[in-house]
Formats: structure tokens, sequence, C-alpha cells
């Protein structure tokens, strides 16, 4: 769902594409599209076909129950209605989500009071991951129209028997104008940044063939490519092999654009890790959505890390608040701050 707005440019809009039209007042309809991990969305009951299962059981170490289930549901679905909304009264239209055990949990998610009344809508494929956890999408109807979906699968040719989450490509309607997604969860850095390296480096790949299938048949698509990709914004995977730029101006033809590229040079990131802060949650769009000016284009992005979401003190402060650490069951939201971005067009 979309919202008008009124500002003038060149003081609303100080972003350096924008023309400075100084007093002119112009109206914006705005949709707000966003990316949350949510940290081993699994329910309760035990398959012992999925490898993690049983760490998310009654009878794990972790006991993990239907209060605790529903505690983290309410938890997560309080932060979704957050997102978005200084811009946009009713928050996000679309939503990648990663993290996730089946479609269950989700539609468990989208039936929270904090989000209920959106009615959101799930495009979710259950994908060959060895933990069992899938990504998603969610959109409200109002603002997003589904024409289709399909899945990419991961395959590593270093390692046939290593298998992870399947990359989501959603077609639609974003207020009448075509909009690609696709919605990433790369592999993990198990094992240490270096050695997992090449996994990522070949999901980049994955994605970027399906960026240029989509840039192929149309070259002014507007696409969104979204995820936790366990790398940050300067890493080979997303710098170089998905060509996710951070600088607009130094842009070269085929080049994606990064908004959290300078983010993660200011030291913000969307989780914490040994003192460390990575900024692992991106949000990139194709050139397009910077340059049309008449349909949707992109106006600003952010990390989502209010401080009810923050540890308040200890060791850990400052640092999301997470469900779980190991067994200790902390009842917070995730252990990812979320990204997201605004999406603006010109009302005539």
């Amino acid at each position: 769902m979309m919202k008008r707005i009124a500002v003038f440019v060149g003081i609303a809009l100080s972003i350096g594409f924008f023309g400075k039209m100084y007093g002119q007042k112009k109206q914006y309809k705005v949709a707000c599209i966003g990316f949350y991990n949510l940290e081993n969305l699994f329910d309760t009951i035990n398959d012992p076909s999925i490898k993690l299962n049983f760490e998310f059981s009654p009878e794990s170490d972790k006991h993990y129950n239907t209060y605790k289930y529903y505690k983290h549901l309410d938890n997560l679905a309080y932060v979704i209605s957050r997102i978005g909304t200084d811009l946009s009264p009713a928050g996000l239209t679309i939503l990648g989500v990663a993290e996730v055990e089946n479609r269950s949990v989700l539609e468990d998610l989208v039936k929270r009071a904090p989000i209920k009344d959106r009615n959101y809508q799930i495009v979710h494929y259950d994908s060959p991951d060895f933990r069992g956890i899938d990504v998603a999408l969610l959109y409200q109807g109002k603002g997003f129209t589904l024409t289709d979906s399909r899945v990419y699968h991961f395959n590593n040719p270093l390692d046939s028997t290593y298998t992870s989450r399947d990359q989501l490509l959603v077609n639609g309607l974003l207020d009448g104008e075509k909009i690609h997604i696709i919605v990433n969860h790369w592999p993990s850095r198990r094992g240490g940044q270096k050695a997992s390296e090449p996994r990522r480096v070949e999901a980049a790949r994955v994605c970027r063939h399906i960026v240029d299938s989509l840039l192929q048949n149309d070259a002014q698509a507007k696409i969104i490519v979204m995820g936790d990709l366990n790398d940050d914004p300067v890493d080979e995977s997303i710098y170089k092999t998905l060509r996710a730029k951070g600088k607009i101006k130094k842009m070269k033809p085929g080049d994606l654009y990064n908004p959290m590229y300078e983010f993660f040079k200011e030291g913000i990131g969307s989780l914490a890790y040994r003192d460390n802060w990575n900024l692992f949650d991106n949000i990139i769009i194709s050139p397009y959505l910077l340059n049309d000016k008449k349909g949707f284009h992109y106006y600003k992005a952010g990390i989502f890390n209010k401080k009810f979401m923050r540890n308040q003190s200890g060791r850990y402060k400052g640092y999301p608040k997470r469900t779980f650490v190991g067994s200790t069951f902390l009842g917070g939201y995730s252990d990812h701050f979320p990204a997201y971005m605004y999406l603006i067009k010109e009302v005539q």
C-alpha cells in the first residue's frame, strides 16, 4: 500500500541524483520495500527429516514450546509493523524474509495482531537447504499484484553434496508498474570467511544470471535484489561478481546500485559478531530504479535498528536483541536488523 506525501524537492529529496527545484511542491506515492532475517523461525513439531528440527522442539535443550514460538512470532510481527511507517502508515508493501522453516510458520506470522489487518500474502517454496530453512516473500495485495514466481537452485561445482537455499524470483506489478524481486540467503561463513567464500561467489553468479536474464528481456527492467548475503557490500561476491556498486557516479553499464555500501563504510551494520559489525542484509537495485523520473524510483534506504530491538546493557550492548543464545531463550526479536528502502513516484 502506498501513501501520498508532499515534499519540497531539494530539501526533503536532498539526494545527489535529484535535481534542485527549490520551492516547487510535489506529491509522491511511497512504497516501502524491506528484507528481514527472522532468526530460525521454526514451528515446534519435531520432523526427523529436517536436520535442525529437533533443536527447535520441546524435547531439545532449548525446550522450544508453544509459548516461545508465539513470543517469537509476536516480536517479529511488531518489528514488521513498525518498518516504513514514518513515510507510509500502511508500512511495508513488500517484505523478503529468510530463515523460515515452511509456509505454515509464515501463515501464523501474518495472522499476528500487529500486522493482521495488512492481509499479507505469501510466496514460498520449500528448498533443499541442509538446515531446513527457506526464503519467502510477503506482500500487501492492495499495493502489489503477483504475476509469476519461480526458484533457482544453488549448485556448488566444488561440492555436489552441499545444499543451500534456493533464490526466489517474484514478478509483479507495484501500483501497475512491472517489478522483479530476487530474495536471497547465500551460504554462511561456516568454516571461516575465506574458506566459505567460493560458495557465496557461486551464489552471486546465480543471482547475476537472473539479473542478466531480466535485463536482456528489458533493458529498463526494475529489479530489486535483497537478502542475507552473508558478505559485506565490499566483498567479492557482492561488489565484483554481482556487480553491486556503492557510488552512483562510478557505476558502469550493467552495474547495480547498493545503498548499503555507504552505510557499511560509515560503520553501520545489520548484525554483530565478536565486537565487529557486518552488513550482510542488503537491498540492491537495477539502474532504471535510479533513472526513471516518471515511475517508481529510489528515494532512500536504511537499517531498521530501533532502541527496543537492541540490547541495552552488558557486553553485547547495542547488538540485536536475539531470540536465543545457545539454549537460553532471551525472548528478543532477531540476531539481524532488517534492511529497507523507499521507492517514490510523483503524482501527476
